[in-house]
């Protein structure tokens, strides 16, 4: 007893030692980030990103940036973007390009050189992101400044919209930002309202509430009310004509009815807040930390689905000057309210903090960018943006110390232009459905017959040879269809995206965007009441299927299978457990990461990317795949994270359908040599963690020639059966011939 709890308290440990180890290098992925400007350079031939150059200068300045020449003469300067401006995405990470800026500001290359982006490491070739980035090669931001709403130079792939705004709108300000830090932009000066700027803060001792219309008269409260019209006409002016009649706002008057305000300025936060409220968001707030309330109205929701998937909030982003930053779900509190007096009633009212990375000079003006997208076609979509553009009012300021009191401007109003945007429109997931209504007739049709399968298993398992070859078929189309061809493989990352959603702001919607992902989402779900995870583990996983048909083609080859005895099976099937309880800890904490840790699944190597794929990771996928080979679905039953999720709540199942006989375990155990998963115990128990719903030991349970309860069950009845009785023959009685009988002629 002593041995196995010291064993246990061991593993834990180890357990916790792992969990720390992966944390603090969670946490240290984020340090040391800025200011690697030399090694970037040192791995990239000059040559390459600035054609004509032949030497560079040691980085230095602010921003940092390195002198390019030819020969003698200097050709203009190298930076790195996110030395420059806020260039982080999905993974809360920089995304880090180097560009190259002639002397009088035109682009003369750009070379992407890392970046933690889960949608570029899964699913987008690094060919297309190279592609979009050289489209700003050429451009000149200097003698052409960007107009906000224009599109950029290169249609952004479909899958990756926020990944490569970001990437385009870090090249366009940190552009301008070199060029002006370092004089290229000769005509960019500081402006007399920067100076006045400068000279105030944010008034802190006044913390007076006011109503809901004072504060829109004052300038504290900022819309942006926009019409289904005002978004078709900025779809045609942005080139984009075929996405200039949207379905998502069809019927209502308002496509959206926006506001922002600053509430971490005392007055402001308290009125819309409330009491309670703005004490707690006091305390959250650290020093010059800034927060804003975003609240609307309207067909069109400014959340988006982005932070339910990557927890980052991808319709709206803050600008002010070169700088920008988009929230994440951690910074981002539901309200139900707004407490100003006379405030109407809101379909979404959201407080964001602004992020510990970002900073936000509450005094300067700023804007909020909202993004609109339209889908097109599955493959095709167009977005423009509109800015809300906010300065806080001055009566909400007073001189800094030690500054001169400055005159006093009046705040423009906010005026609305279009720009690039990204993610769906509410409608989206409608238009998706109807794109893949064939795909969704299909997946229902074979979930129908599975449903057939398990309701009628007895009579299909009593005809070995047909559910044999019913079994082979449904894999192989597990495999092709579902999986190669509808990429519908679900993953542990649902799982994780799915828990973050139930902690922030819940919407159906966001889930129904794949609508043959959602279908067996909804699927596996309820049929878990019925058969636990065996439904989707064993019969609707593309990757199971690939393993379970690979091993069937092994054992006709005669590779010789590796047979695991019971104690060591059941040590193995907890590492799965431990993985999935890692990963799901890391999710709490950083969403991106935990995609990234969930790589140990091959399923986008193996099944999205069908093994086109950085080698590294096919290495992999054909790794666990080659165990599989001589250990029956070797991924699923010891490293399969999602397969440890689903069987957590096999227990709560309140069917059994799987027949036993009071002898299957003592002395019989055929169907636990021969169960292909080990899923049931020598006791003769199944294990409803691990079965898979196979059926084998069903066809086993029907069997007469197999099954030694059948078969002694028939030699009994043979034995009882009372011994034939032998058949009489008829007795023929011949009469002797009379002798005074004449014959017959």
């Amino acid at each position: 007893m002593q041995g196995s709890t010291a064993a246990g308290l061991g593993f834990t440990r180890f357990i916790q030692a792992v969990f720390l180890a992966l944390l603090l290098y969670a946490l240290s992925a984020g340090i040391a980030q800025a200011q690697r400007l030399p090694d970037f350079l040192g791995a990239t031939p000059i040559g390459e990103l600035f054609p004509g150059a032949d030497r560079v200068d040691a980085p230095a300045g602010k921003p940092m940036a390195a002198k390019v020449y030819a020969g003698g003469r200097q050709l203009g300067f190298v930076y790195l973007t996110s030395d420059v401006v806020n260039t982080r995405g999905y993974s809360s990470k920089p995304i880090d390009v180097l560009v190259a800026l002639a002397n009088d500001g035109r682009i003369m290359g750009a070379k992407l050189v890392e970046h933690h982006e889960p949608i570029v490491l899964i699913g987008i070739p690094q060919a297309k992101v190279d592609h979009f980035i050289s489209g700003y090669v050429g451009l000149n931001f200097v003698e052409s400044p960007p107009r906000h709403g224009a599109p950029p130079p290169v249609d952004i792939i479909s899958g990756a919209t926020v990944t490569l705004m970001v990437i385009g709108d870090s090249i366009t300000r940190s552009a301008i930002a070199v060029a002006r830090a370092y004089g290229i932009d000769k005509t960019a000066a500081p402006t007399q309202q920067a100076a006045r700027i400068a000279a105030r803060v944010v008034d802190d001792t006044n913390d007076t509430t006011q109503s809901w219309q004072a504060l829109l008269d004052a300038g504290a409260v900022r819309n942006l009310r926009l019409m289904p019209e005002d978004v078709n006409k900025a779809f045609r002016e942005s080139g984009r004509n075929d996405a200039a009649a949207g379905t998502e706002a069809a019927g209502a008057d308002t496509f959206i009815d926006l506001y922002a305000a600053l509430v971490s300025v005392p007055a402001i936060g308290r009125s819309l807040l409330g009491d309670t409220e703005w004490q707690r968001l006091k305390e959250r707030l650290k020093p010059g930390q800034q927060a804003v309330l975003v609240a609307g109205n309207g067909a069109y929701s400014f959340k988006g689905s982005g932070y339910v998937r990557g927890g980052i909030f991808d319709r709206i982003e803050v600008i002010q000057d070169e700088s920008s930053f988009r929230f994440r779900d951690r910074n981002h509190q539901r309200l139900a309210d707004i407490a100003a007096q006379g405030a109407p009633a809101f379909r979404e009212v959201a407080l964001f903090v602004v992020p510990d990375d970002a900073s936000l000079d509450p005094v300067a003006p700023w804007r909020l960018q909202l993004m609109v997208q339209r889908v097109l076609s599955v493959n095709d979509k167009a977005f423009v943006t509109f800015d809300l553009a906010y300065e806080l009012p001055q009566a909400y300021t007073r001189p800094a110390e030690g500054a001169q009191p400055a005159a006093a401007s009046a705040a423009a109003p906010a005026a609305a232009q279009a720009a690039p945007a990204d993610d769906p429109a509410p409608a989206l997931w409608k238009q998706i459905w109807r794109g893949k209504a064939g795909q969704v007739a299909v997946l229902t049709v074979a979930l129908l017959v599975l449903v057939g399968i398990f309701f009628f298993q007895d009579q299909l398992t009593s005809r070995p040879l047909l559910h044999d070859r019913l079994r082979l078929a449904f894999l192989a189309f597990a495999l092709f269809w579902i999986g190669w061809y509808g990429q519908a493989q679900l993953s542990i990352v649902n799982v994780l995206t799915f828990f973050s959603a139930l902690r922030s702001d819940f919407r159906w919607e966001y889930f129904l965007m794949d609508p043959l992902v959602f279908i067996l989402w909804c699927a596996t779900a309820i049929s878990m009441v019925f058969w636990n995870r065996g439904a989707f583990c064993g019969w609707l996983c593309p990757f199971g299927a690939l393993q379970e048909l690979a091993n069937r083609v092994a054992k006709r080859l005669g590779v010789r299978q590796v047979k695991i005895s019971h104690g060591v099976n059941q040590r193995l099937s907890t590492l799965k457990y431990v993985i999935f309880l890692l990963l799901f800890g890391f999710s709490l904490y950083d969403l991106a990461l935990a995609e990234q840790l969930s790589e140990i699944e091959p399923f986008k190597t193996a099944i999205i990317l069908r093994f086109v794929r950085y080698w590294p990771f096919v290495v992999f996928a054909l790794a666990v795949l080659a165990a599989g080979l001589f250990v029956e679905r070797f991924f699923c039953r010891y490293l399969c994270p999602l397969g440890a999720a689903l069987a957590i709540p096999a227990r709560l199942r309140i069917f059994n359908w799987l027949r036993r006989y009071r002898d299957c375990g003592n002395p019989c155990q055929r169907c636990n040599l021969e169960c292909p998963v080990q899923a049931i115990d020598p006791t003769g128990e199944i294990n409803p963690n691990e079965c898979i719903q196979c059926l084998h030991c069903q066809m086993l349970y029907h069997h007469d020639q197999k099954c030694p309860h059948l078969i002694q069950k028939k030699a009994k009845r043979e034995r009882r059966r009372p011994p034939a009785e032998p058949v009489e023959q008829p007795i023929v009685m011949h009469r002797a011939p009379n002798p005074n009988t004449q014959p017959e002629a």
